[in-house]
């Protein structure tokens, strides 16, 4: 299906960021003094993000009229929210995600339908799913191996010529900024009962196991890195932080 619609097109840019999809219960407090926590990076996504940018020039406008130099802490923000459409969109979908990550495709599913097509998204029920994302995943032994195609140059590309695009730039001494809070788990854990997931879900290539005459090790190549914060996330066991690198190197996207 994708290829119908990329067959003949050119790639012209890379990028990747997790997505904040936790919904309605997963929102931050999105106001402080001087500052907020909107769109993407709160969890607002698509037309959500963006209503909530207009809600906070709402709230800033109104904050300096009322004192011009601009001291207040920006707290109406919550006001304006609970009373837009907003607000009421993502409380009427909270349910939907924790549903079908609880009860499966099928009962969650039919629990979505009803809610959505018979409620309104109203049902008195708030589903919550506590669990860190990392806790998800499954062990090598549990998943069937898949073998993907070699990138074609022409529909799918490798890794590495697409962070090329991306116009990531790092200083190559400068420090780590993906930080290991114990180097030996890498190998006895990730590679032991995951197969060392980080050299897939990484989409720039930047961890990988190095077969040596010792033994295998884990090489880190963060000059590589896009910041979309998976690893930081995703590693089974949350031994990979990562911290804003030297002289706030990465990607430069031209076009945003």
């Amino acid at each position: 299906m994708f290829k119908d619609y990329l067959t003949g097109g050119r790639r012209v840019a890379y990028g990747a960021r997790v997505i904040n999809k936790g919904g309605f219960h997963a929102l931050p407090t999105m106001h402080m003094p001087g500052a907020f926590l909107i769109g993407c990076d709160a969890g607002t996504l698509a037309h959500t993000a963006m209503k909530s940018g207009m809600l906070a020039a709402e709230t800033v406008f109104d904050a300096l009229l009322e004192d011009e130099q601009g001291g207040k802490d920006l707290q109406a923000y919550a006001e304006h929210f609970k009373s837009s459409w907003l607000c009421d969109e993502l409380y009427r979908s909270r349910n939907f995600g924790s549903a079908l990550k609880k009860w499966g495709l099928y009962l969650g599913g039919a629990y979505n339908y009803l809610d959505q097509t018979l409620f309104g998204g109203k049902f008195p029920l708030d589903l919550q799913d506590d669990r860190e994302d990392r806790e998800t995943l499954k062990e090598a032994t549990d998943c069937k191996q898949i073998n993907y195609p070699k990138p074609d140059g022409v529909i799918s590309f490798d890794r590495l010529s697409s962070v090329y695009l991306s116009n990531t730039s790092h200083e190559e001494d400068q420090p780590c900024h993906l930080r290991l809070q114990d180097r030996d788990i890498p190998l006895v854990i990730n590679l032991g009962r995951y197969d060392a997931p980080e050299q897939r879900y990484c989409p720039a290539g930047v961890y990988e196991i190095i077969e040596q005459g010792e033994g295998p090790r884990l090489q880190i190549n963060a000059q590589n890195c896009i910041h979309c914060k998976t690893c930081d996330i995703k590693d089974p066991t949350g031994n990979i932080t990562w911290v804003t690198p030297e002289g706030g190197g990465g990607p430069n996207y031209p076009n945003m």
